[in-house]
């Protein structure tokens, strides 16, 4: 297993959004503003020409109204910002106004929002403009810290009020370039990167640099993997008598001796390291 190379990591993020056509992300918002439908916690801000007590800001209730002087609760979910002005002009006009010029504008949109959080580096809650993709939320929060896991977790909400979970890998995504797993994002979405702990492998004996090994817990080593990180084996080490002392969570410790020569050979397959395993290169005798 080739050995996950940070700064490569970064670079290509750093490439892959930098690519990304913001004039279609512009033209896109300005379609998204124009067709978004109004939904429950948006504030909208209205203003009639020639009527200032109806130029105020209001935030949508819940089931989907707003509050208006001289016109009461207008119900305005489902509809877009043309629809509003429209409905309210043809309110106004009949009680108030002769061709009442009435405008509306989308201040906060509550009900088209994603969150996210873990290892980001601006976590909280986004507004979703147009049809938004996962890098483009990540980027627009800061990019990742670093100490990230190998997996985005996206939670969503289906139709049925379920809740789903759908796992996207982030070699894949960063590295492989996989334009799949770029998904365009929904209203609601919480978008998990889990942090990654480092913990400790130690490597002694007859190895090139005996001593602790930080890794990812995601990423813990095998056997050939951690002495080949603490510089693979020194003269005289003795590979059929490798030790791996482990302790195990009820507090035994045991011992486990490996011939590391069936480990090259194929004879074995190679053993998955656990945290705070030592191993141990004993010196040959011969």
């Amino acid at each position: 297993m080739k050995k996950f190379n940070l700064g490569v990591f970064y670079l290509v993020t750093a490439v892959v959004l930098a690519c990304f056509p913001f004039q279609t992300v512009r033209e896109s918002q300005e379609r998204f503003t124009s067709e978004y439908r109004i939904g429950p916690k948006d504030l909208l801000e209205i203003s009639v020409f020639g009527l200032e007590e109806l130029n105020k800001s209001v935030r949508v209730s819940e089931d989907g109204k707003i509050s208006l002087p001289l016109l009461g609760e207008v119900e305005v979910e489902g509809l877009t910002i043309s629809e509003l002005e429209r409905k309210l002009s043809g309110l106004l006009e009949k009680q108030y106004l002769h061709n009442p010029q009435v405008t509306v504008f989308i201040k906060e949109y509550q009900s088209k929002r994603v969150s996210i959080l873990g290892a980001i580096k601006n976590p909280g809650t986004y507004q979703l403009l147009g049809r938004q993709t996962l890098l483009q939320i990540i980027s627009q929060a800061g990019g990742m810290t670093g100490d990230e896991g190998r997996e985005i977790i996206i939670i969503r909400q289906r139709p049925d009020g379920e809740s789903q979970s759908l796992k996207i890998s982030i070699e894949d995504l960063i590295l492989k370039g996989d334009a799949r797993l770029n998904i365009p994002l929904e209203p609601g979405d919480i978008i998990n990167i889990p942090v990654d702990k480092m913990v400790t492998i130690y490597v002694f004996g007859r190895v090139g640099n005996p001593g602790a090994l930080s890794v990812k817990k995601s990423n813990i080593p095998t056997l050939l993997q951690a002495i080949a990180q603490a510089g693979g084996f020194s003269e005289r080490a003795s590979k059929s008598g490798v030790l791996v002392k482990r302790k195990e969570e009820d507090g035994q410790e045991h011992e486990i001796k490996v011939n590391v020569k069936d480990i090259i050979r194929g004879k074995k397959p190679d053993i998955k390291l656990q945290e705070n395993d030592i191993v141990y290169v004993p010196e040959s005798i011969f």
